[in-house]
């Protein structure tokens, strides 16, 4: 079970996820620190600690729009949480699995801060009000990736799988 603590609507972008102005940190355990910097009372939250590992950031259509910039998924993925939206934008989507951010893509999803969510391969039951929504799996082999914990962790398994 997934609880929602913070919901956005479409088109967020990179640089409300990880404002440009912190650029210049773009080490992956420093990144967190600066999530959602410009919304200071979830910003706070997060640094405070609040929200457990696997909580869901809820967001519309096209998140992650605007720049390509990794350090949007590495500040999200600092604080373990998981990415549930109506769609991602390409980019944001490759960095998320280059990264190991779980990412859930949910065309239907309708939920509110404080519902609960059942995450599973074949849908998603907002427990809080019964419904139930189908997502759109990401193919097996980029799946792989994220549940590898991103590219590095992934190929470096492959790698010792093959003895080398």
């Amino acid at each position: 079970m997934a609880t929602v603590v913070y919901r956005v609507g479409d088109d967020v972008s990179t640089d409300v996820i990880y404002p440009g102005r912190f650029m210049a940190t773009v080490l992956p355990n420093e990144t967190p620190q600066f999530a959602f910097a410009d919304d200071t009372a979830f910003n706070g939250k997060l640094q405070a600690g609040q929200f457990p590992a696997g909580s869901v950031l809820l967001a519309g259509h096209n998140f992650g729009c605007g720049s390509s910039r990794e350090q949007a998924v590495s500040c999200l993925k600092g604080h373990e949480l998981v990415i549930v939206a109506r769609s991602f934008a390409r980019i944001f989507l490759q960095n998320a699995i280059n990264l190991g951010l779980r990412v859930v893509a949910c065309p239907g999803i309708e939920a509110n801060v404080g519902d609960d969510l059942k995450l599973s391969e074949a849908g998603i039951v907002n427990t809080s009000t019964g419904r139930v929504y189908a997502v759109v799996p990401l193919p097996q082999s980029r799946q792989a990736i994220i549940d590898a914990g991103g590219l590095i962790a992934y190929t470096r398994k492959r790698l010792m799988s093959l003895g080398a």
